[in-house]
């Protein structure tokens, strides 16, 4: 996924290759990004969006609409994410899509990511209370502070 005209022939070519053997693959979804820009492709499906005359898109119309500005199929939310390489930041990377992924930072720099490594990271990630957005109500303690008429809790 991406801008594939950026990669010199031979990687495309390998790209290409690693994808036809796998297309009948049924029991992971894994991908591959590069030269991404998920604010700049939110922007352009909004734009798009608006020159069709659409006021409003439902969260899968967005979704189709991303992907087809940022040269890609659609992606499925994600539901985990792994950046490797000790940078703790998404660098608007696949926004979208990560909106409810559980994120992970690893030091590992990618070329030496190991099986070891990601069988650690997906034990963890089966650990994660995960809500998709929802707020689960707090408890409040029985003598909550009062700050300017709000209650802290």
């Amino acid at each position: 996924m991406g801008r594939r005209d950026r990669l010199d022939r031979g990687l495309r070519e390998a790209i290409e290759r690693a994808e036809r053997s796998t297309r009948s693959g049924e029991r992971l979804d894994a991908g591959w990004r590069w030269t991404t820009q998920g604010r700049d492709a939110i922007r352009r499906a909004a734009e798009l969006a608006a020159r069709s005359g659409r006021t409003e898109l439902s969260q899968d119309e967005a979704g189709r609409a991303i992907a087809r500005v940022d040269h890609a199929s659609p992606v499925p939310p994600l539901d985990l994410l792994i950046r490797t390489g000790g940078e703790q930041r998404l660098s608007d990377f696949l926004l979208w899509e990560s909106a409810y992924a559980e994120l992970f930072f690893l030091e590992t720099p990618w070329p030496d990511f190991a099986p070891t490594d990601l069988a650690a990271v997906v034990s963890k990630f089966f650990t994660r209370e995960r809500r998709f957005g929802r707020v689960e109500p707090r408890v409040e303690a029985e003598a909550p502070a009062r700050r300017g008429g709000l209650r802290v809790v």
